[in-house]
């Protein structure tokens, strides 16, 4: 019987907690600029604008059908929370996101093979409230978060959100971002909260 969130249950207008590991738990960000190159590929899917390659030919752009609300990256893996509209635009996006990222990653790297454990794994959030209480686990998943340079903590706190960051449907929830930095400080009560939510989060 297959392990849980690893079947993905899609559905239009959903939430989704996306996870992903190296192959074997290896590194899939060796140093700043892979890190830097993952968020580049954000704005290349997620922006307004569409985004074109050296040689002219236009890549896929998912601003109106993806909304990318949290994100952290790590050293062998990542987190990123989803709303997607139509019922296979997760599994587009995500396919040019790590199929993009895994040729830059063999090339830079000089490297061959699958970077990535799986594909991804996914967890539809079926219930909104859940929402500002899972982008918390993201946020709080590096051991220095306050200052973590590859999460959207940052964006919450002090704003200047790039375009392909959504984060009004979270901080609409608080009343200040104060609000919202008190919300993520406060672990009381955080055992409790994963444990309720962990059917809810992708497998890890």
């Amino acid at each position: 019987m297959p392990s849980r969130n690893v079947i993905k249950e899609y559905a239009p207008q959903s939430y989704y907690h996306v996870y992903a590991r190296g192959n074997s738990q290896q590194k899939i960000f060796l140093e700043a600029s892979d890190y830097h190159r993952f968020l580049q590929l954000f704005e290349r899917y997620l922006s307004t604008e569409p985004a074109y390659s050296q040689t002219g030919e236009r890549y896929p752009n998912f601003r109106n059908q993806i909304k990318l609300l949290s994100y952290c990256l790590m050293s062998n893996h990542f987190h990123l929370l989803i709303y997607q509209e139509g019922m296979d635009d997760l599994k587009r996006f995500m396919q040019s996101l790590m199929t993009s990222y895994s040729r830059y990653f063999n090339l830079k790297h000089k490297r061959s093979g699958s970077l990535f454990e799986t594909r991804y794994k996914a967890s539809r959030i079926d219930r909104d409230t859940y929402l500002q209480h899972i982008t918390r686990y993201i946020h709080l998943n590096p051991r220095r978060w306050q200052s973590y340079r590859y999460s959207s903590l940052s964006y919450y706190i002090h704003g200047h959100a790039p375009e392909w960051l959504t984060t009004k449907p979270i901080l609409d929830v608080f009343l200040s971002r104060k609000e919202y930095k008190e919300f993520v400080e406060d672990y009381q009560g955080l055992r409790n909260e994963l444990a309720e939510l962990k059917y809810q989060l992708a497998d890890l």
